[in-house]
């Protein structure tokens, strides 16, 4: 299996963007699929998870206010929607495989390679 993001670019505080996670090499509808992110000079942290049906997981209310998570398992593609980019929300994004179809707190089994997003004010 293996997982390319993209959609990764500069955007201005208040902007939308949508992250894209293309899946190849598998059956894409056996995953969950979780999304990640490492800040300048901080270690990778979740953000999202969504399991193969379509119910989603956040890591906190504030995360759910800014993102959204999707996926469409006929186009083996996933989404991360960043509905209003906060400077803090600067990252790489990386999404990954989840070991489990229906556990979003499984551990990732196959990771991207990541996406960056830098937000400036």
């Amino acid at each position: 299996v293996q997982l390319i993001e993209s959609g990764g670019q500069w955007v201005q505080a208040g902007d939308s963007l949508r992250l894209s996670c293309a899946v190849s090499g598998g059956t894409f509808r056996h995953y969950a699929m979780g999304w990640f992110r490492q800040p300048p000079g901080k270690e990778r942290e979740f953000v999202a998870a969504i399991t193969w049906k379509g119910g989603a997981t956040m890591d906190s209310d504030s995360v759910k206010e800014r993102f959204a998570i999707a996926r469409d398992n006929a186009k083996n593609t996933g989404y991360l929607v960043m509905i209003s980019a906060q400077i803090e929300a600067t990252a790489v994004y990386y999404c990954a495989a989840l070991s489990s179809p229906v556990a979003v707190t499984s551990t990732p089994a196959v990771w991207g390679q990541g996406t960056q997003v830098p937000v400036s004010s």
